[in-house]
């Protein structure tokens, strides 16, 4: 998209606006509701059970009753809680799930009732960073909730909500960079128009891992979903919401997961151009068509979610921080430094085809000789360890009593002390065997042969 093409934004007459905010909020509704229907579908799928099927047809209505439902539950407000604040946060969650979609392109240049528009409400040359901003304003919500609700539970998920933001956001972030690099811009549209013919996804492989991974831990959901997690914080940051409420919390959940689906999307999967071998056909990326590869897309995101939450066990606290800290972002940063290299050998040094692979060739090596290098460290300190807890566990098997060292004493870490009754050490005169030994209660030689 050039410059000129910006214009076609901001130019809408007031009516199409509305109409485009309307379509977007009716379809991100419509998208959570189908969303929950087939999460718990292919979950029970997995688990060998039915799911939900009685509701409408194959159960397709079961999410909406579900809804009806959650709106018209009584609602409990804990005597505790800041009223205000307890009010306000389920609205800031919900309002920055849906205003996040302003800037997702759904499709090319269209027209509406004669009217030349672009599938998108909006655009600008920062509509990435713009995302980023609203899913960190989305968190005050979780922590709001959790503050404001009075209770040790809730907070402790509130807090855990910002710990797991800021670490996974950074990591997120990292992963745009080597997307703005190649692109040359941070608006959505022009993204997805330079992943013509090749998607970012198969040129930035290791951004695109981290994006996805990332975006698990930002939606908190299983495997991450530690802001929640009912085996040690009952219910999270909503565990003192109910109704209405509650319903707003699970609906932002639901539209975050879109949300991310959607911007990986459009940074990684081409957003709305068809894929091959559909793109050879002329007319696979022009009318309303791209709509429905858009969306085929984004239900693929959302697969992984539930085969993430069907298939693996809730993290550690400790290992989900450490991976995210010590994992993802070194991994991110290194790669944007080989990413503004290869961009530099490319467009500014006149290297050749060869050349590059000889330069690429050399760059893995070092690479892995350096993977190589950490792992012998891991190996070493994980031996160490082993060693240790080997010769712990011999120390704990030991066992001192007064016989064996004369007298009591004190058991050094690892060792345990068996208490020796005292007179099982006083021995019987003519005996080496203490007095409650076998030894020494035996009867003489000639009792027994009588």
């Amino acid at each position: 998209m050039t410059g000129g093409q910006f214009g076609l934004f901001g130019s809408d007459p007031w009516w199409l606006v509305i109409g485009k905010a309307v379509a977007i909020f009716g379809l991100l509704v419509l998208l959570t509701l189908f969303t929950i229907w087939w999460e718990r579908r292919v979950v029970s799928r997995m688990q060998n059970r039915i799911g939900p099927n009685r509701v409408g047809p194959f159960g397709l209505l079961q999410s909406l009753m579900d809804g009806f439902k959650l709106a018209f539950k009584e609602e409990v407000i804990p005597k505790a809680a800041h009223v205000g604040v307890y009010w306000i946060a389920p609205v800031i969650s919900a309002t920055a799930a849906f205003i996040a979609f302003a800037v997702i392109p759904f499709g090319p240049t269209v027209s509406v009732f004669g009217v030349e528009t672009p599938l998108q409400l909006t655009d600008f040359p920062v509509s990435v960073l713009y995302v980023l901003a609203i899913a960190s304003i989305g968190v005050y919500g979780l922590v709001l909730a959790g503050w404001s609700s009075g209770s040790t539970y809730p907070l402790l998920g509130g807090l855990r909500s910002t710990a797991q933001v800021i670490s996974y956001e950074i990591a997120m972030g990292l992963s745009f960079v080597a997307v703005f690099i190649y692109a040359g811009s941070m608006s959505t549209s022009q993204i997805v128009l330079a992943q013509q013919p090749i998607w970012f996804a198969v040129i930035l492989l290791p951004s695109f891992l981290i994006y996805v991974t990332s975006m698990v831990g930002e939606t908190n959901r299983a495997p991450f979903d530690l802001p929640e997690a009912e085996g040690e914080l009952v219910g999270g940051f909503h565990t003192e919401y109910s109704s209405l409420k509650f319903a707003m919390f699970f609906l932002a959940e639901y539209i975050n997961m879109v949300t991310v689906s959607a911007l990986a999307t459009t940074l990684f999967l081409g957003g709305y151009l068809a894929p091959w071998p559909l793109s050879l056909w002329d007319g696979a990326n022009t009318g309303w068509f791209p709509v429905l590869w858009w969306v085929l897309k984004v239900q693929l995101f959302i697969f992984v979610f539930i085969w993430l939450r069907g298939t693996l066990p809730r993290l550690r606290y400790d290992q989900f921080m450490k991976f995210g800290w010590k994992v993802l972002i070194p991994v991110a940063l290194i790669w944007i430094v080989i990413v503004s290299i290869a961009r530099l050998f490319r467009t500014d040094v006149a290297l050749t085809n060869t050349e590059l692979l000889v330069v690429g060739a050399v760059s893995i090596a070092v690479l892995l000789a350096a993977a190589w290098l950490l792992q012998v460290r891991s190996d070493r300190r994980a031996d160490k360890r082993a060693q240790a807890e080997e010769d712990h566990a011999r120390r704990a098997s030991e066992v001192l009593t007064a016989a064996s060292t004369g007298h009591p004493v004190p058991p050094l870490p690892g060792q345990r002390f068996e208490y020796t009754p005292r007179r099982s050490t006083v021995t019987v005169p003519g005996s080496t065997a203490p007095a409650d030994s076998t030894e020494a209660v035996a009867p003489p030689q000639e009792d027994r042969d009588a």
